[in-house]
C-alpha cells in the first residue's frame, strides 16, 4: 500500500512539472482556456465596480464573494501563454517581452488580493480606494499586450 502512495504521489508531482503548454492538447485550447478564464473574472469584477460607483447597491457578502472569484481567476489565465499559443486577442509583445509580461501577471495578482482583502473587510469605502489600483493594473497590462 506504501508503494502504491508514493507512487500515485511521484506519478502527480511529475505530471505538475511538466510544461503548462503540454496541458493543452492544441494551441487554440489554450487560447479558449485563457481566455475563459479572463472572461470569468471580468464578469465578477464588473459586478465589483458596478457597487464601487453606485450602479448597483452595496452588498457586503456579495461583494467578497465576487472579490475572491477575481483574486482566484487572477491566477489562472497564464498558463494559456506558453510557446506555441499566439493569437486570440494577445498582442505578439506578450512573447517577446516575457519579463514585462509576467510582471503585470504578477501586478494583477497581487492588486486581487488586495481587493479581495478590502471587499472581506464589509466597508464600501475600503473597496473603492482598492477597486482603482486594480482595474489599472487590469488596464496596464491590456494597454501593452491585448489586441482591441
Amino acid at each position: 500500500m506504501t508503494r502504491l502512495a508514493s507512487f500515485t504521489l511521484a506519478a502527480a508531482c511529475a505530471a505538475m512539472s511538466l510544461p503548462a503548454a503540454a496541458q493543452f492538447a492544441k494551441p487554440e485550447d489554450a487560447i479558449k482556456y485563457r481566455q475563459s478564464a479572463l472572461f470569468v473574472m471580468s464578469q465578477h469584477f464588473g459586478r465589483l465596480g458596478a457597487m464601487a460607483n453606485g450602479r448597483v447597491p452595496y452588498d457586503a457578502a456579495a461583494a467578497a464573494a465576487n472579490a475572491e472569484v477575481v483574486a482566484d481567476m487572477a491566477r489562472l489565465p497564464w498558463a494559456g501563454f506558453g510557446p506555441g499559443t499566439e493569437g486570440g486577442k494577445a498582442r505578439p509583445d506578450v512573447w517577446k517581452e516575457d519579463a514585462k509580461f509576467k510582471e503585470r501577471q504578477q501586478k494583477l495578482i497581487e492588486e486581487t488580493g488586495k481587493l479581495a482583502t478590502a471587499a472581506k473587510a464589509g466597508n464600501l469605502d475600503a473597496l473603492k480606494v482598492q477597486f482603482g489600483p486594480t482595474a489599472a493594473s487590469c488596464k496596464a497590462c491590456h494597454d501593452s499586450f491585448r489586441n482591441q
